[in-house]
């Protein structure tokens, strides 16, 4: 069984479906990705696994123990961290007190996983007097993800981590994610850039209208002559 597993997923939002029975998984030391068009439920799959949604049917797994039914605070107590797309930091406190509001769960010395953020994030021990809101949109998202890795978490959930950012920009975050990914973290993110996610995924997940349309590693599904077409541009 995979490390975080949402499987036959149904919810939304209201009385509304979003979810029509997708299944989504992210193992230790690997990147998922998940990828499809607007609307296609991207998102809500992912706050449906974090449990910010509802799930009406199907199933969530963390280490194979059922989590379907407890509050996000819960999973975040059993190692979940989630870095939103917008509104990720707090702009008027610097780069080090938000590194630090990360860690309110722990009770342990945090100060090795601050030299680890410092370590995969040059710019923000460069930077970790200034206050965030003064930083580029690339760094002002690295410091959203150092605050999530504060918590020493197992799975680190993304939505849109490069959006709004410069290609040049986009192509660092990859990198660092992918830097993230080998302490053995497991990642699950949403993209909208879905050719570029793609092209870092272990596993790739296209979703269409709440639905799995495509499931495979990242290469094959960019191999794949009707995902090029229908999802790529081509």
């Amino acid at each position: 069984m995979s490390y975080l597993l949402g499987e036959n997923l149904i919810g939304g939002y209201g009385t509304g479906d979003i979810l029509k029975g997708c299944t989504i998984s992210a193992e230790r030391g690997e990147i998922s990705v998940v990828v499809g068009p607007n609307g296609a439920g991207k998102s809500t799959a992912m706050k449906a696994m974090l449990g910010m949604l509802k799930v009406l049917k199907g199933k969530v797994t963390l280490a194979e123990q059922d989590i379907t039914i407890m509050s996000p605070q819960q999973r975040v107590q059993l190692g979940m961290a989630f870095v939103p797309q917008t509104n990720n930091v707090f702009s008027s406190m610097t780069v080090e007190e938000n590194l630090e509001l990360g860690a309110y769960v722990r009770t342990d010395d945090y100060s090795d996983t601050m030299d680890q953020v410092y370590e995969l994030f040059p710019v923000l021990k460069e930077k970790r007097l200034q206050p965030a809101g003064e930083l580029s949109g690339g760094q002002r998202q690295q410091v959203a993800v150092g605050r999530a890795l504060m918590t020493k978490p197992s799975v680190l959930m993304l939505d849109e981590p490069t959006a709004g950012v410069s290609p040049i920009v986009m192509d660092e975050l990859f990198d660092r994610i992918i830097e993230v990914k080998k302490t053995g973290i497991a990642i699950l993110m949403v993209e909208q850039n879905a050719r570029q996610a793609l092209a870092i995924a272990d596993k790739g997940f296209v979703l269409v209208t709440g639905q799995n349309r495509f499931t495979d590693s990242g290469q094959v599904l960019l191999a794949n002559e009707e995902v090029r077409r229908s999802f790529l541009g081509g």
